[in-house]
Formats: structure tokens, C-alpha cells, sequence
């Protein structure tokens, strides 16, 4: 409805950056979910005060962290448990996080990008940058505007690069050497979309054909700033851990690593190898249920107070 809506209604987003920008429609928001299970079918009983596990970035301020807890609580949950969403993404991928070997997890979400190594249950070192997928549709944006003077709005940028988004020139496959031209198999891998936006010199609507090569141009700047990230992250971890890290790979999870090639561009920059989670999208939230199940679990990895 983004974009989309009469003077009547109004479409706003209760979660900005990974964080709470709207208190209220939060809150709102918390109160359906939770309404929504109270009228869950017969297989499920109803919970009157459910107890609710919620996954935060990793560089979230005390305040924000209280805001969460707050919102959770004012929705009608009984308790309400943090959880870092790299933790939660480890989690949920099946990682051993309670292995004295480290894993690292690369978690590319909407808002934000967590970025950390994980051992024996904790955090070691970690990187929380606000440069995700919201940012690569902006990226998109402002890319066509220069380019072909088109604005487009932000649910057709989200297509584009659900569609031709990608991080590395051979993300659709390989140029085979022998047995045909390569140059035209080259050719063949770059795919093209039809999209539509509003011409800012006549104001009138413009369509345009762009290609997988032009989405790759506008996002790289944005890619290289969360492979840049995760670089300097293994600076940052000692030795023993960046033994086991080559040798296990590092794990991608959220939307963001669903960009074809991601995993290739990941494991040039930071000279490991690379694998993406079964299910990216749902890594942390299956990570955070998981959590829920295991009282013992919960115990060693929840958020208090800004410590573990």
C-alpha cells in the first residue's frame, strides 16, 4: 500500500532502520499479532499473556532497547526476552553456537546488516551497520533519476531488485570457455526488465527497459559497504577464531543474501567461503521460536540490561 494510498488512509512503517519509529502503530501492530493467536484455531490454545522473544540488531542504544520491551509488554505480553538477531540468525540456521570453535553469521535484513562471530554462546565481535535492503532500493531510485531522469516509486525499486538484483557479473551462471562464443553467452546472462515510472521533465509516465548489469551498477556501491564490513569485522576477531571460520565458512541469512551472487561477492572480499542459510528469510524469526522452546538456551543468550 506504500505509495498507494487515498487522503483517507495512511501507509506507514511502525519499524525504520531496525528500529521502533512509530511507538503507537508498534504497538498496534503487536497487539494483531498477539490478538491473532488468541483466535488461533482448536490445535493451538489460546494464551492469555503470551511470553514473547523479540530480535534486535546488535547496535541498539539502552533506549531503543527499552522501547522494545516496553512496546511488547504494553501489546499484552506476559514477558518479553531480547535476543540479538545475529544470535537469532545462528540459531535458526543450526549453527553450534555453543562450540568453543567460532561461527560467523552475515545477516542482510531490511533495516540493517549484523554482522558477528559467535563462540561458546556469545558474541565475540560484531558489527551492526544500517545499510540493507532499504538502501538498496534507494540506491535503485536515485540510480534511474540520474540516469534516464525517471522517478520511480519505492515498491517498483523493491521489484527490480527482487528480480534483477545481483552482486557479481557471473550471479546467473558461468560463461563456459569452448563450444560457442563466449561473448554470447555472456550476453544471454544478462536479463532485462520492463518498468514504469513518471518522467520529471513533462511529468508524464515513462516506461523503460533496464537491465541485470544497470541494477548491479546502482547497488554496488551499497554491497561493497556490507562486504567492507564483515572485512574489517575479521580484523577485529582473534586468530583462533578466524581459523574456525575458515575452515567452517561464513553464513549468510536474511533477504539480502537471496541477491543472486551475494555469496560470491562476499567470499572474494573477504577471501573465505561463503553459504547461504536454507531459507534466509526466515533465519532469525525460526531462531528466536527455537529460543522460545528452550528455557536453558534462553537463558544463555538473551539480552539484559545491555548484557548478556
Amino acid at each position: 500500500m506504500l505509495g498507494r494510498t487515498p487522503a483517507t488512509i495512511e501507509a506507514l512503517r511502525p519499524l525504520k532502520d531496525g528500529v521502533i519509529a512509530d511507538f503507537d502503530a508498534t504497538e498496534d501492530m503487536l497487539k494483531h499479532y498477539i490478538q491473532r493467536v488468541h483466535e488461533s484455531g482448536r490445535l493451538i490454545p489460546r494464551i492469555p499473556k503470551p511470553r514473547v522473544v523479540v530480535g534486535i540488531p546488535s547496535g541498539v542504544t539502552e533506549v531503543e532497547r527499552r522501547a522494545v520491551q516496553e512496546a511488547a509488554l504494553s501489546a499484552g505480553a506476559r514477558q518479553c526476552f531480547l535476543i540479538e538477531e545475529p544470535m537469532a540468525a545462528a540459531i535458526g540456521a543450526g549453527l553450534p553456537i555453543g562450540d568453543a570453535g567460532g561461527v560467523m553469521v552475515v545477516d542482510i535484513g531490511g533495516g540493517t546488516s549484523e554482522i558477528a562471530v559467535i563462540s561458546l554462546g556469545g558474541i565475540v565481535a560484531n558489527k551492526s551497520i544500517r545499510v540493507a535492503g532499504d538502501e538498496l532500493d534507494e540506491a535503485i531510485i536515485h540510480f534511474i533519476r540520474l540516469k534516464y531522469n525517471v522517478l520511480l516509486g519505492e515498491r517498483t525499486a523493491e521489484d527490480i531488485k527482487i528480480t534483477l538484483g545481483n552482486a557479481h557479473p557471473n550471479a546467473f551462471g558461468e560463461v563456459q570457455s569452448g563450444g560457442g562464443d563466449a561473448e554470447q553467452v555472456k550476453k544471454s546472462q544478462v536479463r532485462y526488465m520492463v518498468v514504469r515510472g513518471r518522467d520529471l521533465e513533462s511529468g508524464l509516465p515513462r516506461s523503460l527497459k533496464i537491465s541485470s548489469d544497470e541494477v548491479r551498477e546502482a547497488m554496488m556501491p551499497v554491497l561493497t559497504q556490507i562486504t567492507s564490513a564483515a572485512a574489517d569485522l575479521i580484523e577485529e576477531t582473534p586468530p583462533e577464531l578466524v581459523a574456525d571460520v575458515l575452515e567452517r565458512g561464513i553464513v549468510m541469512a536474511g533477504g539480502g543474501s537471496l541477491i543472486a551472487g551475494m555469496d560470491k561477492l562476499m567470499s572474494e572480499e573477504t577471501q573465505m567461503p561463503v553459504f547461504v542459510t536454507d531459507d534466509p528469510m526466515t533465519a532469525v524469526v525460526r531462531g528466536c521460536a527455537k529460543v522460545l522452546e528452550d528455557n536453558e538456551l534462553l537463558k544463555r543468550v538473551k539480552v539484559v540490561g545491555g548484557l548478556r
